[in-house]
C-alpha cells in the first residue's frame, strides 16, 4: 500500500472515533507520555494542538509552565514560546497557534519534540499529512539531535512504512497503550 492510500484509511479509522473513545484514547495516550523518561526529564517541549481527531493533549498543558507550540510560516515551522494561561489563534490550516509575536524558541533551548503522526512503523519513521513540516525540521543540523516521540493511537502503528531519502526516524513513539523507545539518541 502507497503512503496516500495507507494515509486515507488511517484517518478515517481516526476520524470514525466517537467523541468518548478519543477523549478516552487520549487519555491514556497522555498519561503514558507522563511516566516516559524522555517526558520526564525534558524542561521545554514542543507540542502541538490536536486538529483532526489527532491525540489530544490538553491534559499535558499542566504539566508544565511554559511548552513551544508551532505557527506555519511558509512551507516551515516556527516553534514559540507558549503558556497555557496564554490565549491563541486560528492559523493557516485552521489550528491554533501562539501569537506571532510571542518569543521564539531555538533549538538549544529544546529537550523534547512531540511530533503529530497519521502512522508510526516499528522502525520509528512516521506518516504524515504529506505537507513536509516536520521532514523539513528533523533533517536540519540544528533539529536532528533532539529528542522525538511521534504521538499515535494504537492502531495506526503499522510493520513497515514506505520511507523516502528525506525521512529521520523518531526516538520513540507514544500511544494510547504503549511507549516504545526505538532509536537511540543521536547527540
Amino acid at each position: 500500500m502507497d503512503k496516500r492510500q495507507l494515509r486515507k484509511q488511517l484517518l478515517q479509522a481516526r476520524e470514525s472515533l466517537s467523541v468518548e473513545e478519543l477523549k478516552a484514547k487520549s487519555d491514556r495516550l497522555c498519561q503514558n507520555l507522563k511516566e516516559a523518561p524522555l517526558f520526564q526529564q525534558a524542561q521545554t517541549i514542543l507540542a502541538y494542538w490536536s486538529h483532526r481527531q489527532e491525540p489530544d493533549l490538553r491534559s499535558l498543558w499542566a504539566e508544565r509552565e511554559v511548552w513551544g507550540l508551532p505557527r506555519t510560516v511558509g512551507k516551515s515551522l516556527s516553534w514559540h514560546r507558549w503558556k497555557p494561561s496564554e490565549p491563541l489563534q486560528t492559523g493557516k490550516y485552521g489550528i491554533f497557534e501562539p501569537d506571532a509575536d510571542s518569543p521564539v524558541l531555538q533549538p538549544q533551548d529544546v529537550d523534547l519534540i512531540l511530533v503529530p503522526a497519521v502512522g508510526c512503523d516499528r522502525q520509528g519513521y512516521r506518516l504524515g499529512y504529506g505537507g513536509g513540516y516536520y521532514d523539513r525540521l528533523l533533517s536540519t543540523a540544528e533539529w536532528r539531535d533532539i529528542p522525538t516521540i511521534g504521538i499515535i493511537f494504537d492502531f495506526a502503528w503499522v510493520e513497515q512504512l514506505p520511507v523516502e531519502d528525506w525521512d529521520i526516524p523518531l526516538t520513540a513513539i507514544c500511544s494510547d497503550r504503549q511507549v516504545r523507545l526505538i532509536n537511540k539518541l543521536r547527540v
